[in-house]
């Protein structure tokens, strides 16, 4: 049964080694190598370490290994990435569900996010809606937005 739980101490290889794995087998169906070297140096384990202290970051956790990671501030979702060998499995709407959760309880009516080309249809299918596209360094960007319920007045 996979968990969803707070970034701890130590998880930020494993994190880094998921987002990492994915970005290979998934998104470079997508992307150019260049782009994908560039996010796979960018997501180093120091740099999840940076990503906890700014922001608060979540890992889906399967028997003891992480499988899945999403962050979030406020009401923006950052670095939502599933082990690829789980993609399918509902680890990625359980950690989506978890922050939209969250957010709507602290008073947010909407999510947004950036999406890859990759995961556009993902966040579509969860409800998301295009808002505008994006350039970034890490390549072209949809950016969505879903309203949320049960937020307070």
């Amino acid at each position: 049964m996979v968990q969803i739980r707070s970034l701890q101490a130590g998880d930020s290889t494993a994190v880094s080694d998921v987002v990492t794995q994915c970005l290979r087998e998934i998104n470079s169906r997508d992307y150019p190598e260049e782009i994908i070297a560039r996010m796979c140096a960018y997501f180093s384990p120091r740099q999840i370490e940076r990503l906890g202290e700014e922001r608060q970051v979540f890992v889906a956790v399967d028997n003891g290994t992480v499988v899945g990671t999403v962050s979030r501030d406020g009401n923006r979702v950052f670095t939502m990435f599933v082990q690829p060998r789980m993609i399918g499995h509902g680890v990625g709407r359980r950690l989506m569900q978890h922050i939209e959760t969250q957010a709507a309880g602290e008073g947010y009516d909407h999510m947004e996010t950036g999406a890859s080309i990759t995961a556009h249809g993902f966040y579509q299918r969860l409800g998301y809606v295009d808002v505008r596209t994006s350039e970034t360094e890490f390549g072209f960007n949809y950016i969505l937005r879903k309203p949320l319920r049960g937020t307070r007045a």
